[in-house]
C-alpha cells in the first residue's frame, strides 16, 4: 500500500489496476483506536482526581486558617447581632465535624485543582480539534476560570453575606434566637458559592453552543423574557434566604451576562458569514 496516499480504499484500484487497502484508523498518521481514547480518557481523569486529592491535602494542611478564612460572610451577618446569635458556631452530633472537613476539602480542593483540572481535559480533546478550535482552547479555559471564580468570590463577598444579613435581621425582628451549626454553616457555603461559580459559565456555553450551530441569537433574543423568570428559579435555588432582595443579587448578573452572550454570539455568527462569504465552498 502507498502510505503516501492516505485516501486509498480497501476494494479499489490505482491507476495501475492494483488493488490497495483502507489504512486502518489507528495505523494513521497521528491517529489512535478507540481503546486508546479510552485508555487516554482514563488517564486524564485519573491525573484530574490526582490533582483534587493534592488540593484536598494543601486545604488538610491549612484546614485551621481555611476555616477561619471562610467564616467572613457569618461574622459580617452577625455584626452587631451578637444577642441573635451564639457565639460562634455549633456541633450538634460528634461526626459533624467530619461533615464540615468534607466540605472544607470539596469546595478548598476542587478551587486548588480547577486550573490543572482544565489544562489536563483541554490537552486530551485537543488532538481532535482543528486548527481553529485549537486557537480558541486556550482562551476557552481561561475564560471558564475566570467566570467560575468570578460567580465563586461575588457569592462569597456579596451574596452570601448580604443573604445571611438579611436571614439574622429577620430574626431579631420576631424575636427569635439563632442557632448555627457548623455543619449547615459550610454546607450552605459551599452549595452557595460551587453553584453560583457554575451558574457564571452560562454566557461561555452559550457562545459555544453558538459556534457549533446549536443555538443562534435570534433563539436566545426570543428566549429572552423567559430567561427573567429562569434566572429568578435559579437565584431562589442558590441564594441562602428567600428574600426579593438576595434574588435581584443573583438574578441581575445573570441577566447582564445572558446579554453579553448574545453580544458575543453575534460576533461570532458574524465572523462566521464572513468566512463562508469569502469561502463558499
Amino acid at each position: 500500500m502507498d502510505r503516501e496516499n492516505p485516501t486509498a480504499l480497501r476494494g479499489e484500484t490505482d491507476e495501475a489496476g492494483e488493488d490497495v487497502e483502507l489504512m486502518d484508523d489507528g495505523d494513521a498518521a497521528g491517529g489512535m483506536t478507540l481503546l486508546e481514547h479510552l485508555e487516554d480518557l482514563r488517564w486524564t481523569i485519573a491525573k484530574s482526581l490526582i490533582a483534587f486529592g493534592v488540593g484536598c491535602g494543601l486545604v488538610m494542611a491549612f484546614l485551621t486558617a481555611f476555616a477561619k478564612l471562610l467564616l467572613w460572610p457569618y461574622e459580617f451577618a452577625t455584626r452587631g447581632y451578637e444577642h441573635v446569635t451564639m457565639e460562634g458556631l455549633i456541633n450538634t452530633s460528634f461526626l459533624g465535624v467530619f461533615s464540615v472537613i468534607f466540605q472544607l476539602m470539596l469546595i478548598g480542593g476542587l478551587g486548588l485543582a480547577l486550573p490543572v483540572i482544565l489544562y489536563f481535559f483541554g490537552s486530551f480533546v485537543a488532538p481532535g480539534l482543528t486548527p481553529a478550535e485549537k486557537r480558541m482552547l486556550r482562551p476557552g479555559c481561561a475564560a471558564a476560570l475566570a467566570l467560575f471564580l468570578t460567580g465563586a468570590a461575588f457569592s462569597f463577598f456579596v451574596l452570601l453575606p448580604a443573604g445571611l444579613r438579611a436571614s439574622v435581621m429577620f430574626n431579631d425582628m420576631l424575636g427569635f434566637q439563632l442557632f448555627v451549626t457548623a455543619s449547615s454553616y459550610y454546607g450552605l457555603l459551599t452549595f452557595a458559592v460551587l453553584g453560583v461559580g457554575m451558574a457564571f459559565e452560562l454566557p461561555l456555553i452559550i457562545v459555544l453552543c453558538i459556534y457549533i450551530g446549536i443555538l443562534n441569537t435570534d433563539q436566545l433574543r426570543r428566549f429572552r423574557r423567559y430567561s427573567i423568570v429562569l434566572f429568578l428559579v435559579l437565584a431562589a435555588i442558590v441564594t441562602p434566604t428567600p428574600d426579593p432582595i438576595t434574588f435581584l443579587f443573583l438574578a441581575v448578573p445573570m441577566s447582564l451576562l445572558y446579554e453579553t452572550a448574545i453580544y458575543l454570539g453575534s460576533k461570532v455568527e458574524r465572523r462566521r458569514a464572513e468566512r463562508e462569504a469569502a469561502d463558499p465552498w
